[in-house]
């Protein structure tokens, strides 16, 4: 099973992976993993400053710093994953990886935030289930 786990390095990513390191009955050691880590674009008036190389270079850089512990800490559980990162939206990055790399499951963190919330400032969580079509687990 091709699993991507969708990782930003809050609190919520690291519940997520601690219910993915504790469910051995869930997510084999035999399963193929995707890490992703999705950036906001950095404002138009910074790019425009800074050089392309010298963007590409710090959003490497950011998403090492979420991506690096997140596979020693599942390669102390036995589980093998690779990393990638994109810039955008989150929820849209992640529902359009799911689709174009056809993943089986998609597991990932929720802030858990109320219905109201939602309807304010909209959810990234929420938009992932209103975009993929691959299953979702969420974990809270």
């Amino acid at each position: 099973m091709k699993i991507l786990l969708a990782v930003d390095g809050s609190k919520y990513t690291k519940k997520m992976l601690a219910y993915v390191a504790t469910h051995s009955e869930l997510f084999s050691t035999t399963h193929q993993y995707s890490l992703l880590h999705v950036q906001a674009a950095l404002p138009t008036h910074v790019q425009n400053v800074i050089g392309k190389q010298d963007i590409k270079k710090y959003h490497a850089e950011e998403a090492d710093k979420v991506l690096a512990p997140v596979i020693k800490f599942l390669l102390r559980h036995g589980i093998q994953a690779s990393g990638t990162w994109k810039i955008g939206h989150a929820g849209e990055q992640i529902a359009m990886a799911c689709a174009d790399d056809h993943f089986d499951l998609l597991v990932m963190g929720s802030h858990g935030h109320g219905v109201l919330s939602n309807m304010v400032m909209g959810s990234v969580a929420t938009q992932v289930l209103a975009l993929s079509r691959t299953p979702v687990l969420l974990v809270r």
